[in-house]
């Protein structure tokens, strides 16, 4: 009995000698970081520029796959069942925290099948309309959608697209149903705005702020908490008349559940570095999104953001009654 109980603690001390080598060894070989989502979009985009910045501090390649499909839930349930030795890493959008929400039948979950890493960046939206809608202010167009909701309708990218969240919580604040229109994808609805198709939409300033600048399309509000430089007379949802509706598409970088901690905090500082970089800064706000501060990039400040997102959207997705599977 004793021999057995001698020879568990030694597996279990040369166990985590072994740990603590491979933590103090790595990386040793390439690095890759999951987009759940396909190739040349927002998230793609915001993950390889991080990738190539992190190589640096890093001392090796971290490449970049896309395992598109179902809202982003078959790249993150891959992840969640990749070893947890630091070699695969996941990028995701907001669609990590309303997951649960939108899929019923989800084969993992966002909180305890992940580690953390930290907050990559923050992305405004916009709530845009065609060119010739019939109103000027965002306060107008308030009161116009509550009187003609029976006419007026509002396109998304699809169900559990950050846009289809958007307009959810618009809904649910001016405590008004509309008809929405979900497309397969942002090109397909930015497509019949454009062409007056439909009314309006709220999405993200990567895919608008060319039609606005072009003066295509009517541009009322940002959901994000300040102005944005890039756009500093477009009011927020906030001073517009919306005190409550605040929404930013944020990226977060993770890794699988039980990646050793000297590990997670090799890959947090290697991304607190990378978002120092000013090229990357630049780049960023070029997509209309904003590097966070280094306090935001930590596993703590993700994983205390995830669940507070987790709870905002929960109630308002179960309100909407609208799930992706």
């Amino acid at each position: 009995m004793v021999r057995r109980v001698l020879l568990v603690l030694l597996g279990a001390f040369l166990l985590m000698g072994g740990t603590q080598a491979d933590a103090a060894e790595y990386p040793s070989k390439v690095i890759t970081i999951i987009v759940p989502f396909s190739a040349g979009g927002p998230s793609d985009t915001v993950a390889r520029l991080l990738a190539q910045t992190m190589s640096g501090p890093l001392k090796t390649q971290v490449i970049v796959e896309n395992v598109a499909g179902a809202g982003g839930t078959i790249g993150a349930a891959r992840v969640a069942q990749a070893p947890p030795d630091g070699y695969t890493l996941f990028v995701h959008h907001i669609g990590h925290a309303t997951a649960p929400a939108l899929y019923r039948k989800l084969t993992y979950n966002p909180v305890t099948d992940f580690e953390p890493i930290g907050i990559i960046n923050d992305g405004a939206m916009t709530l845009v309309a065609r060119k010739d809608f019939p109103v000027k202010s965002f306060k107008e167009l308030i009161a116009y959608v509550k009187a003609n909701k029976d006419k007026v309708n509002m396109a998304n990218a699809g169900v559990g697209s950050a846009s289809h969240l958007a307009g959810l919580l618009f809904m649910s604040e001016i405590e008004t149903d509309l008809t929405t229109i979900p497309y397969k994808g942002t090109g397909p609805a930015m497509n019949d705005l454009l062409g007056g198709q439909v009314d309006f939409m709220i999405d993200q300033t990567t895919n608008t702020t060319s039609h606005i600048k072009a003066g295509k399309v009517q541009v009322y509000a940002v959901t994000t908490p300040q102005r944005l430089a890039s756009m500093p007379d477009v009011p927020t949802m906030h001073e517009a008349g919306l005190p409550n509706y605040k929404m930013t598409v944020w990226h977060a970088l993770y890794a699988p559940k039980g990646t050793p901690k000297p590990i997670i905090e090799k890959l947090s500082q290697a991304l607190q570095e990378a978002l120092k970089d000013a090229n990357l800064k630049q780049r960023y706000a070029e997509l209309g999104a904003e590097a966070v501060s280094q306090d935001r990039a930590t596993p703590a400040a993700l994983g205390a953001h995830l669940k507070a997102e987790i709870e905002k959207w929960g109630p308002v997705i179960k309100k909407a009654g609208v799930y992706a599977d």
